[in-house]
């Protein structure tokens, strides 16, 4: 049987804990967006400027899109992002599911901001989607004049990150890579990858409904004001396509993300056969949950 598909809120989209949601979405807000409220006193985005200053001291093993200063490290928020979260935490109500969070036709409409990148930056970037192409039914095309829903493809300094999903209400959607070298930081191939998964819809891995049967998280190591970048999604938003949890998904964050001192914050809770928060590749699971949310050709004969 299928799982839901789509995202959250008005118009917008989410993804999936590392799977789909069921209609509407995140968008487009950032760091500070909640102010000092918000989750029930858990602010998500609140002690994100702790990180900030430790970006250039980040050794070179850490994904960094898990210090680019959004939500959960790189997934940039709208308004009816924020709304949600507030009603799942604050008001204890799910969130009215409208909307669809694919991308028509299984297309991403696309476009380099001027000047961002050299051309060896660009084919890193292009060779990300590429390997999405050969390994799903979608397709990346160039945005044309005139379009005005596209993702704008940034190479600011500050990470990587990226909304999540498709938002015709949105117009340019956000999608950042800083500019490294390619092979490195946020041009390691895994990494395109994975923010062009939050493009196509997909949440990270451990933000999945279920997630509390397979990870502990361990808020005792966790840095202060960082709580809410461990969101969880609620069973009646998201849905994991009936792909199991993927403790190697490149959609998975490390063992020691948003950690205050350096020791474990997502405990896995079964064995696991390498290691959390790979980035060296995209496992069969992350093709096959992007094949199920787009309803690509043979995806629900596995």
């Amino acid at each position: 049987m299928r799982g839901a598909t789509g995202g959250l809120l008005g118009g917008e989209g989410l993804g999936g804990g590392a799977g789909s949601l069921v209609s509407g979405g995140l968008g487009s807000l950032g760091a500070g967006a909640l102010g000092g409220g918000g989750l029930g006193g858990v602010n998500p985005v609140s002690g994100l400027t702790s990180l900030l200053p430790i970006r250039g001291l980040i050794p070179p093993d850490i994904n960094p899109e898990e210090y680019s200063g959004q939500f959960q490290g790189d997934i940039v928020l709208d308004e009816p992002a924020i709304d949600y979260m507030v009603n799942q935490y604050a008001m204890v109500r799910s969130a009215v599911v409208v909307a669809d969070v694919r991308w028509p036709n299984n297309t991403v409409v696309w476009q380099f901001n001027d000047n961002d990148f050299d051309e060896e930056q660009q084919a890193a970037i292009q060779e990300g989607m590429q390997l999405v192409e050969n390994n799903t039914c979608i397709r990346f095309r160039l945005r044309e004049p005139g379009e005005t829903v596209y993702v704008n493809i940034t190479g600011n300094a500050t990470g990587c990150y990226s909304m999540v999903g498709y938002g015709a209400v949105r117009g340019m959607h956000v999608l950042n890579y800083a500019p490294h070298p390619p092979g490195t930081g946020c041009l390691r191939l895994t990494t395109v990858v994975h923010e062009l998964m939050h493009i196509l819809g997909i949440l990270h891995m451990h933000s999945t409904h279920d997630r509390d049967n397979y990870v502990r998280i361990v808020e005792e190591n966790i840095a202060p004001g960082m709580l809410g970048q461990f969101f969880i999604a609620g069973a009646q938003d998201v849905s994991n396509l009936g792909v199991p949890y993927d403790y190697l998904s490149c959609m998975h964050y490390s063992s020691n993300a948003f950690s205050a001192n350096g020791n474990v914050t997502i405990e896995a809770l079964q064995e696991v056969n390498g290691v959390m928060g790979q980035r060296d590749y995209i496992t069969d699971s992350d093709w096959l949950r992007i094949n199920r949310h787009y309803d690509c050709p043979g995806a629900w004969d596995e």
